[in-house]
C-alpha cells in the first residue's frame, strides 16, 4: 500500500502549498509576497526530496510547474485564486489515472486480489468519483467565496474524506473476503491461504466455519 499512500500524500501536500499561500495572503494582503512564496514553498518541497535522494515522481513535478504558472497568472492579475485553482488540476488528472479498472489491485496482498477483485474495482471508481468531486468543489470554493472560507472548507474536506473512504474501502474490502471465504468449503479455504501466504495471518478465516 506504500505507493497508494505516497499518491495521497502528494494530493494533501499540493493542498498545504495553496494553504501556505491563502494564510500568508491573510496576513499580509501582499498578492505578489504570496505567490512568490507559494512557488519558494514548491521549490523546497522538491529540494529537500532531492536532497534527500528520493525519486522525484512526474506528478509531483507536475505539481511544481503548476504552483509556478499559478503564481506567474497572480503577478500578472493581481487576482489570488489561480493558486487556488491548482488542487483542482491535479485531482482531476489523478482521477482520470483512477479510471483505470483495478488500477488498486497493485496496492492490495494477494489473497484479496484473488477473493474479492471485483471490490477492488468498485472502490477505484469510488476513488475517481471523489477526486472530480475534490476538484469541483475546489474550483466552486475558490470562485464563490473568500480565501477564509477557502482555507477552512477544503483542507477539511479533503482529510477528512480520504481517511472516511480509507476506512469504508477497508472495512468493505475485510469484510467481503471473509464472508467469502467462510462461504468456501474447508479444503478449497485452506488451499487458498497456503497459495496467497495468509495461513499465518488469517487463522480465524481458516478455521471458522
Amino acid at each position: 500500500m506504500k505507493s497508494f499512500f505516497d499518491a495521497v500524500k502528494l494530493l494533501l501536500a499540493d493542498l498545504a502549498s495553496s494553504l501556505f499561500f491563502v494564510v500568508l495572503l491573510s496576513l499580509t494582503h501582499n498578492a505578489a509576497l504570496s505567490a512568490c512564496s507559494a512557488i519558494a514553498f514548491g521549490l523546497v518541497q522538491i529540494g529537500i526530496q532531492y536532497l534527500r535522494r528520493k525519486p522525484i515522481g512526474t506528478m509531483e513535478w507536475l505539481s511544481l510547474l503548476l504552483v509556478i504558472a499559478a503564481g506567474a497568472a497572480t503577478l500578472l492579475t493581481d487576482d489570488p485564486r489561480f493558486v487556488l485553482f491548482k488542487p483542482s488540476v491535479i485531482y482531476s488528472i489523478v482521477g482520470v489515472v483512477m479510471l483505470k479498472p483495478g488500477w488498486m489491485n497493485r496496492y492490495l496482498p494477494a489473497i484479496v486480489r484473488t477473493v474479492a477483485p471485483d471490490v477492488a474495482i468498485y472502490l477505484g471508481f469510488v476513488w475517481a468519483s471523489l477526486m472530480f468531486l475534490s476538484a469541483a468543489l475546489n474550483a466552486f470554493v475558490a470562485i464563490a467565496w473568500d480565501l477564509s472560507t477557502w482555507a477552512v472548507v477544503m483542507p477539511t474536506f479533503s482529510i477528512g474524506s480520504k481517511v472516511v473512504l480509507m476506512l469504508a474501502g477497508f472495512a468493505a474490502i475485510r469484510l467481503t473476503v471473509r464472508r467469502r471465504m467462510r462461504a468456501m468449503l474447508a479444503t478449497e479455504r485452506e488451499a487458498l491461504l497456503i497459495s496467497t501466504g495468509e495461513m499465518a495471518q488469517l487463522p480465524s478465516a481458516a478455521t471458522s466455519a
